[in-house]
């Protein structure tokens, strides 16, 4: 009996410094999760861009070295990369100079006049602006109703509304931009999964990207390059 007494806490000693001795698999778990938490930040490397990579010497827009910009971005943001997709993008600058600040890129996947139906996907670099305009009738198709969903990084959205600009210091419209003007106010900051509409038919509206740019599917009735006015009379 008491044989078995000593071989019984022999055992228990023996367990006991095992499990003291183990390591604990909480901090081992919290633990790789920090790694690899840090090598995914180190992977995504924060966006820089300066307006002086768009412009020659004579001040030409360098419309490729736009899109090698929009391509680190989309890749950035996890964006499928698909076979033709730089080819596809159109972008401009609205002749300001100033694309870093104020500009467009996107890709029109559809428009149908027939049916009236659209779908692109607007690309902005961080801290953008797409320019203020609104849609008409136009070549026999109707004024544009359009809402937009933010697939990647923030969009500000804003259009007619109450003025809520004070709640968004950060919104800063840049002085090429209609000597920093618009005639609308009322942002809606939206998010990755955020969908907003156009508030009302025919009027002004704009947006601009977040710190981490901006990638967003526009869908409406139909487009009509012919029935977009810009407020800036330089951007008409």
């Amino acid at each position: 009996m008491k044989k078995l007494i000593l071989l019984t806490a022999a055992c228990t000693t023996i367990l006991f410094a095992s499990c003291k001795n183990k390591p604990d698999e909480t901090t081992v778990t919290t633990a790789q999760k920090e790694v690899t938490t840090a090598s995914v930040q180190e992977e995504k490397n924060e966006l820089k861009f300066t307006n002086e990579q768009f412009y020659d010497a004579d001040g030409n827009f360098l419309e490729e070295k736009a899109k090698d910009a929009l391509i680190e971005m989309l890749e950035y943001h996890d964006y499928p990369i698909f076979d033709g997709l730089r080819e596809k993008i159109w972008l401009t600058d609205y002749n300001k100079g100033n694309y870093l600040e104020l500009g467009l890129a996107s890709v029109m996947f559809v428009n149908n006049e027939t049916d009236q139906y659209m779908l692109m996907d607007i690309f902005l670099l961080p801290g953008q602006m797409l320019g203020e305009h609104m849609h008409y009738a136009a070549k026999g198709n109707p004024a544009k109703m359009e809402g937009w969903l933010i697939r990647h990084g923030k969009s500000y959205i804003v259009g007619v509304g109450e003025d809520n600009s004070d709640q968004f210091p950060q919104v800063i419209v840049p002085n090429s931009h209609w000597d920093g003007k618009t005639t609308t106010h009322h942002i809606i900051e939206a998010f990755e999964g955020d969908f907003a509409k156009l508030a009302e038919v025919e009027s002004a509206h704009w947006q601009m990207a977040g710190p981490d740019g901006a990638v967003i599917t526009e869908v409406g009735n139909v487009h009509t390059n012919e029935g977009v006015r810009r407020s800036d009379p330089a951007m008409n």
